[in-house]
């Protein structure tokens, strides 16, 4: 047993010290400043290739337009304060993205990013902070302009999202997550145009890509390869076994509505100023419609378009200038195409007979709602 014991430790001594001496070779070898006329064996660990600037093969136009628009994108943080269950005050924080519409300080984004809001804070791509005032904001289309007191800013230029090509580049930039991910680019193609989806009471003709689009790229940038913004990233579908399912407003939708919250601080839109239901709304109400098509008019406010023109209660609305009218987003979408002070020919069902009237277009009322 002694021998045996004596045995053991002198071999694990041995490989301790054999072992030693290994790493100190090791580290001799390795850490010990290198002579300078010395080279590795393997010539892709010497010193890397000198490139003079930056090759076309990396230059693209991705990169390009990435330059151009990320410093137009923002990051804007929405506070909101709330009391605990021991009366203390509690900061709650939602974080989206903002575009850089105007250098002077105008910036387009999500109503959703700043709704509730009772203090915006915009962060600027190079460090700068400031106090944001919402100008005004339209739920209808989840669109809003912050104001901050700043001039010269790095506008992003507006394109023409008429013009899109289903395939071709499209580029998010934002805050996904927040603003620890500030200024983010993804990359997809353009999956789909002309989207029609219904998001409450209104139909949507949105943008679709498949670049990702995460929460707090709310409010951002999508840009297409020639570094022009064509949409405000607005939504995704998040659901199991669903990727790269994201949508964005057209700017061409948007700028008319970016222009009139600037201008008059709301959106002006045509009303008719009838309360409708149809199939699908109306069990939510109590009601049950007996209808094959068009939408039921549950009530009509005093001295509206629609009274003026003598649409009563129980009408069924089934054609509003040619267009079939089956359900509450069908009206709102074609409503809102439609300029204040035109003349539609609004058909309807009044006792199983068929009836038509005109009716001159009002701007809607600052509280109005079609519902």
């Amino acid at each position: 047993m002694k021998k045996g014991f004596t045995y053991y430790v002198v071999v694990v001594l041995v490989g301790i010290m054999f072992g030693a001496s290994i790493m100190v070779g090791c580290s001799g070898r390795f850490f010990a400043k290198p002579n300078s006329q010395e080279t590795s064996q393997i010539a892709n660990l010497n010193q890397p290739v000198n490139m003079a600037g930056v090759s076309d093969a990396r230059n693209t136009a991705i990169v390009r337009a990435a330059q151009a628009v990320a410093p137009a994108v923002v990051g804007i943080t929405n506070k909101s304060y709330a009391r605990d269950y021991f009366n203390r005050k509690v900061v709650q924080k939602g974080e989206g993205s903002g575009v850089i519409i105007d250098s002077n300080g105008y910036i387009a984004t999500n109503n959703h990013v700043v709704d509730g809001a009772q203090e915006l804070v915009v962060s600027l791509p190079d460090g700068r902070t400031f106090t944001g005032k919402v100008l005004g904001a339209d739920p209808a289309t989840d669109l809003a302009v912050v104001k901050i007191d700043a001039t010269g800013l790095p506008a992003a230029t507006l394109g023409d999202s008429d013009g899109l090509l289903v395939g071709e580049p499209a580029i998010a930039i934002g805050n996904p997550l927040g603003l620890e991910f500030q200024g983010s680019v993804t990359v997809g193609v353009i999956s789909a145009l002309n989207r029609s989806i219904e998001i409450g009471e209104r139909k949507f003709k949105l943008i679709q890509t498949d670049a990702a689009i995460n929460p707090g790229n709310s409010g951002g940038a999508l840009v297409n390869a020639d570094g022009v913004v064509i949409g405000i990233n607005s939504a995704k579908i998040s659901d199991t076994g669903v990727e790269g399912i994201g949508f964005s407003i057209p700017i061409n939708a948007a700028r008319p509505i970016l222009q009139s919250i600037i201008e008059k601080g709301h959106v002006v839109r045509a009303y008719l100023g009838v309360g409708v239901l149809d199939k699908e709304t109306a069990p939510k109400y109590g009601y049950t419609l007996n209808i094959d098509n068009g939408i039921y008019v549950v009530n009509v406010t005093i001295g509206s378009p629609a009274a003026k023109a003598g649409i009563k209660p129980g009408d069924i609305i089934t054609k509003v200038a040619g267009n079939a009218i089956n359900s509450v987003p069908d009206l709102r979408s074609f409503l809102d195409g439609q300029n204040v002070g035109s003349k539609v020919d609004v058909e309807f069902i009044r006792d199983d007979q068929p009836s038509t009237v005109s009716v001159l277009l009002e701007e809607m009322p600052t509280q109005a709602l079609e519902h």
